[in-house]
């Protein structure tokens, strides 16, 4: 991947709803050459995908909660079970095994602390493994981004 990949990630990035003749004016390429540099990209896996962001706040979803979940035991089926069990469930919208006294890191995203109650007694405890999970409720957002520093 050289700088012009770089540069048309970045316009991708910044604006994803860029024409590939756009972009390919904003990287100094005509389009052919452009285009096929994204469909490379997207081949190699480097372009994961194209998603539209909506504001949770304005949809109902104003909590968001990081959840700490620690497991039983560790072995191979019981990770993969949690694991698949968790991709199953939309409230939770990021999901990170981590280090440290926890083993995963999970955010949720739901209307209400009550709404998030009755998640955490219904599915949260009840996922394969779980031995107990800490909840942090985010008082506000500072930062949030989906674009990576290339």
């Amino acid at each position: 991947m050289d700088r012009i990949d770089r540069n048309i990630l970045a316009a991708m990035q910044d604006q994803p709803d860029l024409s590939t003749g756009e972009i390919a004016e904003r990287v100094g390429l005509s389009n052919t050459p452009c285009w096929r540099r994204i469909k490379k990209l997207e081949a190699d896996g480097v372009i994961a995908g194209k998603v539209i962001l909506l504001n949770a706040k304005a949809l109902g979803l104003a909590v968001n909660v990081f959840a700490e979940i620690r497991l039983r035991q560790h072995d191979e089926e019981t990770l993969l079970a949690l694991e698949a069990a968790v991709a199953r469930q939309p409230e939770i919208v990021e999901c990170f095994s981590v280090s440290g006294e926890s083993d995963y890191m999970a955010r949720i995203v739901t209307q209400s602390i009550a709404t998030y109650e009755t998640f955490l007694k219904k599915v949260l405890l009840h996922l394969p493994g779980v031995a107990a999970v800490n909840s942090r409720f985010a008082l506000g957002c500072v930062k949030m981004t989906t674009a990576l520093p290339i």
